[in-house]
């Protein structure tokens, strides 16, 4: 993990590494499965002429202004639309351990199935000495994403790549209707809102997850 000094963390840039990573091990034609941040990079290689994206799984990757939950992003995009010592201790929250348990933990019914090691392993990670400030210039870039949805809504709609979008219904950082959204566009995506689960659905629900993506790769197979 090189600091802020020694590289410049933007989407553009992890999207950059990515494709490199891509481009070194020959591939360009491939499906993707994008979550969280994944997303914004996902997008990006999906709309870059070098690749051909054959088919999208969303889980909780969103792309349109529904999927912002309330009040999850309200002081993210505050931090983002002004940098400064009024609005970064907002973003700043979004780091610390009590949170970081709760992205686990937010609209799942059955807190019981989510095992801690996902949390304590990710709040390792978080807690790497310099780490802040690379979760805070990231935040910063954040809006380039949100600035590329008319050009990625267009892509759906001009490739209409096959697209499947399987969330937690109770996901209160993306929220569902960021889900539905995808029909807007693509006519013919699946969509599938698991109940008493939400943002990372593979804690509680990965047989159902998994049920789904088996289902639709095998039909495009078909």
């Amino acid at each position: 993990m090189p600091s802020v000094d020694q590289f410049s963390y933007t989407f553009d840039n992890l999207t950059e590494i990515t494709a490199g990573l891509l481009e070194g091990l020959g591939v360009h034609r491939f499906s993707i499965y994008v979550h969280d941040y994944g997303a914004p990079i996902g997008w990006r290689l999906a709309m870059d002429s070098s690749f051909e994206v054959t088919a999208i799984i969303t889980q909780s990757g969103n792309a349109y202004m529904e999927g912002f939950a309330q009040p999850f992003w309200d002081d993210l995009f505050a931090y983002a639309s002004s940098p400064g010592p009024d609005t970064e201790p907002g973003a700043r929250a979004k780091l610390t351990s009590q949170t970081t348990r709760w992205q686990y933990e937010n609209g799942v019914e059955d807190v019981s199935l989510v095992s801690p090691d996902g949390w304590n392993h990710d709040q390792h990670l978080l807690d790497r000495p310099g780490n802040d400030d690379v979760q805070l210039a990231l935040f910063r870039d954040y809006p380039t994403n949100v600035d590329g949805y008319p050009a990625l809504q267009e892509y759906f709609r001009s490739s209409r790549v096959p697209l499947l979008a399987v969330w937690g219904e109770g996901d209160e950082i993306f929220a569902p209707d960021g889900a539905r959204a995808f029909a807007r566009d693509l006519p013919d995506a699946e969509i599938h809102l698991l109940p008493t689960t939400g943002h990372f659905a593979l804690e509680t629900h990965v047989s159902a997850v998994s049920g789904y993506i088996h289902g639709f790769l095998g039909r495009l197979a078909a």
